[in-house]
């Protein structure tokens, strides 16, 4: 096994929280039960993803106010929320008040542009003011000015027996600094980095170029290379990687089998760009720690970064995760130069 140029700093893992839409408190619950998990195999962080009009976490606000109350030291993010779909103030609020239950252990990670399936949905979502909605990068920056304190309004004081503010209440100092872009193209990285934000890379990025045959791992590695050539912090800003990662060392026959035939479905998508957008995904990466910690040793990108959110596969059961995460933890971390966090 190569010798890692500098041991992984952080480790933590993402999920989208499947749940039955016939009995939705089951799945919440397994989530909820995969996060307190986490935190006793001393992970760093645990994301959540939302999943709007699907059966998956649609309110990630809501189950970290929850996890918050099961927890004490594991930080706790989203990766990412759709700022489309959000009111940057009342948000800021939600985000804000977390952030005071968790002890300032919140990572928000936001995304820009127009929601998926947006034609289906838009009508639901702005019947009104559709075609006055900024759904661009602005919307971040009111976010962060209202995290940071920035005036929500020109009024405050007393108004009768009730006293008003006028800025987000209630006030979290830091939090703003600990908000994520997550950008899957060169022109996304550049601005996070501009504008000072940490920087999510997932498993998908945007093929811009005209190449026949991009490769996922050198796109992925210009993006963070352009990120932190822009940003005012420079080799030291934060750059977070998501890719699949399904260590089998304690998993039985039948776990294994399902995690290559997961694998191999999912390996279609990889190989050339998809879509108008020309998106690339990465390969899933399901093996022994020690074979994946080769890979990701010989993976262009991760030799760039010294923290990652490993996200878990969509569709398996409770118990695979359980087994997942800890030969993650136990394993595959140590394996990487990572330590466990202690209490």
């Amino acid at each position: 096994m190569p010798e890692p140029s500098q041991p992984l700093r952080k480790l933590g893992f993402l999920t989208i929280g499947l749940f039955d839409p016939a009995h939705p408190g089951a799945g919440h619950e397994s989530t909820l039960q995969v996060i307190e998990l986490g935190e006793r195999l001393g992970f760093d962080s645990a994301w959540l993803r939302h999943r709007h009009l699907q059966y998956g976490i649609s309110s990630p606000v809501a189950v970290m106010a929850a996890a918050s109350q099961r927890t004490r030291r594991i930080e706790l993010g989203t990766a990412v929320t759709p700022l489309g779909w959000e009111n940057p103030l009342r948000l800021a609020e939600d985000l804000a008040t977390v952030d005071v239950l968790t002890g300032g252990r919140l990572n928000p990670g936001v995304s820009t542009g127009p929601p998926m399936h947006w034609d289906r949905i838009k009508d639901a979502l702005y019947p009104d003011t559709m075609e006055l909605e900024d759904l661009g990068y602005d919307r971040v920056l009111r976010l962060r000015g209202f995290l940071r304190g920035d005036p929500a309004t020109q009024f405050s004081g007393t108004e009768g027996i009730e006293e008003f503010s006028d800025h987000v209440q209630p006030h979290s100092p830091g939090l703003a600094d600990r908000l994520w872009y997550g950008g899957a193209s060169l022109r996304s990285a550049v601005w996070a980095g501009e504008h000072g934000f940490n920087l999510l890379a997932s498993s998908v990025v945007g093929a811009e170029s005209d190449d026949a045959a991009p490769d996922f791992e050198n796109i992925q590695l210009g993006h963070i290379r352009a990120f932190r050539a822009a940003h005012p912090l420079g080799d030291r800003a934060r750059v977070s990687q998501g890719l699949v990662v399904i260590p089998t060392d304690s998993a039985d026959a039948d776990q294994r089998e399902r995690y290559r035939a997961y694998a191999e479905s999912r390996l279609p998508r990889t190989r050339t760009p998809q879509g108008p957008r020309r998106m690339m995904f990465a390969p899933d990466l399901v093996g022994t720690s020690e074979q994946i910690a080769e890979r990701l040793y010989a993976h262009a990108a991760f030799r760039e970064i010294d923290e990652v959110a490993f996200a878990l596969p969509f569709s398996f059961r409770h118990e695979d995760y359980v087994q997942i995460l800890t030969d993650t933890a136990t394993r595959l971390g140590p394996a990487l130069g990572w330590s466990a966090r202690t209490p």
